[in-house]
């Protein structure tokens, strides 16, 4: 980032978003970061005072992010954006609660979507700009005991796709990250709904199961290193739309799509047959 400026929004100061600021702050750049617990940061801001702001923000109360944006961009041009805000609630769909389910897409689809489109107007006047999405190997796959958290991550691919289509005429690049397991304390934040019992010897409460009780061997990847290839792609002279990170994650992509793929080519006759004769 020469001579840049970099924004990230954390709701939950997970591992890998610790590596990433210190790596654009050994860089001599300037990061704007946001906190639910601005405290969280401490560290970092005695380290690099003059590069380093910390703002508090809670990213799913959308009246307060207009404020945080305009402070961010007065500061100076923000050229890189990083929605990294993220939770997970597991749990049968059934189980959800209504809070968890609004909780859930509040936070990692609105949220990014909200932020995102406060940034667009200046970078696009600018005429550059990167805006990096984490998603997740969950953006493309699925798993029950997942569903609003899917719910999520597919809109905001589909949310991120579209806009990459649209941004990509003004040097404005969209990159959607997909990472699976890290070793971060996203785990460790994980939430369970109220187990309904009838779930619990169904697919829906073995994967339960598996998270309840899951231990490194679930979550392989560096988070330093996830760190250095966001880093990377950020500043790239053309990001590409997707990165998938981990041979977990390409596993479960490669499966998704073709799955996908082979299910579309089988009914290919049917889609057909609905045309008018000609």
């Amino acid at each position: 980032f020469v001579k840049g400026s970099l924004l990230a929004y954390v709701k939950c100061t997970f591992v890998w978003s610790a590596h990433l600021a210190e790596l654009i702050l050994a860089a001599g750049d300037d990061l704007t970061a946001t906190a639910r617990k601005p405290e969280s940061l401490d560290d970092l801001a005695a380290k690099y005072p003059s590069q380093l702001r910390v703002e508090a923000l809670d990213v799913t109360v959308k009246d307060d992010i207009a404020a945080v944006v305009a402070r961010a961009q007065a500061r100076r041009p923000v050229d890189i954006l990083v929605n990294n805000a993220g939770g997970g609630v597991i749990g049968a769909t059934e189980e959800m609660s209504d809070a968890e389910v609004e909780g859930q897409i509040a936070l990692n689809l609105m949220a990014p979507i909200h932020i995102t489109r406060a940034f667009v107007p200046a970078m696009r006047l600018r005429g550059s700009g990167r805006i990096i999405q984490i998603s997740s190997a969950s953006g493309q796959g699925s798993l029950p005991t997942s569903s609003l958290y899917h719910v999520a991550k597919w809109g905001l691919e589909g949310f991120s796709e579209c806009l990459h289509q649209e941004l990509e005429p003004f040097n404005l690049f969209v990159t959607l990250i997909e990472p699976g397991g890290a070793r971060t304390s996203f785990s460790h934040n994980l939430q369970f709904a109220s187990e309904i019992a009838a779930y619990r010897d169904t697919p829906a409460g073995h994967i339960r199961k598996m998270f309840e009780t899951a231990g490194n061997e679930l979550y392989t990847l560096d988070p330093q290193k996830i760190a250095q290839a966001i880093v990377d792609v950020a500043t790239s002279d053309h990001p590409p739309l997707r990165v998938t990170l981990g041979g977990d994650a390409f596993g479960v992509v490669q499966a998704a799509l073709q799955s996908r793929l082979a299910f579309l080519q089988s009914q290919e006759a049917l889609a057909r047959s609905v045309a008018f004769d000609s």
